[in-house]
């Protein structure tokens, strides 16, 4: 009798050695190592195991790349991952707000450079139609601009295409917990981005102390669970302030709040 292969883990996604430092050394290979290693994974994945997960328990991600490698080999890498379900694949931003609403996915992975509509100018779209939906980019882009520009129009997190499968994988979970996980290399520019940026003098949003104590805590990394723990109140407090937070500051999600406080230094 013939063993069955274990199912495939974030575990056993991790890079090491070599691979991954061509990753990192060469981030226009990276397209085709995400396609070898989906089609290794499919080869490994005990599908039985796999796909006998609940709808409810796992975590529902789109995709919106326009590149079909990359496309289908980051399908397969969560479609192949217990934990997961890829809730949508599509090549293009029209095609995502068409499709996207279907099967409304905990988290969309998005590229920023896409055929016809921008992925930047997409998830601004995506925002309106789905305001509760988490949007993490994986782009090839580290200049400052598209980085600032993604962070504003609602994007919850920022990667770069030379990122292990067991790093975006987390990265997913992340998001979906409420944080705002960001490249090394994106970080560094991120702060260094804000470090410049002035506020105008006459700045004034009224927001109450506690109310900067909550964009405080958003600000260090905490998700409104986390923040409602640190604060001893609870999570439908943490919402309600956010509320106020979205309405004086005239912002739609989280990560716009938190760059708007960091742009013009409404916390420190």
């Amino acid at each position: 009798m013939g063993l069955s292969r274990p199912p495939v883990t974030a575990q056993a996604c991790s890079i090491v050695g070599a691979p991954r430092r061509l990753a990192g050394r060469y981030p226009h290979k990276w397209a085709g190592y995400v396609w070898r290693y989906g089609r290794m994974l499919r080869n490994r994945v005990n599908r039985p195991t796999a796909y006998s997960m609940s709808n409810t328990t796992a975590l529902k991600i789109a995709i919106v790349e326009d590149q079909h490698k990359i496309r289908e080999g980051l399908r397969i890498l969560i479609d192949g991952t217990e934990g997961f379900r890829c809730s949508g694949s599509f090549g293009s931003m029209e095609l995502a707000l068409e499709g996207i609403g279907k099967d409304l996915p905990d988290v969309a992975l998005v590229d920023i450079g896409l055929p016809e509509m921008s992925g930047i100018d997409g998830i601004r779209l995506l925002k309106r139609d789905h305001p509760q939906l988490a949007i993490l980019m994986l782009t090839v882009y580290d200049d400052d601009r598209r980085i600032f520009d993604a962070l504003c129009a609602g994007a919850c997190g920022y990667l770069l295409k030379t990122t292990p499968p067991a790093r975006l994988l987390e990265s997913l979970r992340e998001v979906a917990g409420g944080g705002a996980p960001m490249s090394p290399e994106v970080a560094r520019r991120v702060v260094a981005l804000f470090r410049e940026i002035r506020p105008s003098e006459d700045v004034a949003y009224d927001l109450t102390p506690h109310e900067i104590r909550v964009l405080k805590l958003l600000v260090d990394g905490h998700n409104y669970k986390t923040a409602a723990a640190e604060l001893e109140v609870s999570i439908n407090t943490i919402r309600f302030h956010m509320r106020s937070i979205y309405e004086k500051l005239q912002v739609h999600s989280k990560s716009e709040a938190v760059a708007k406080s960091l742009r013009q230094r409404i916390v420190r």
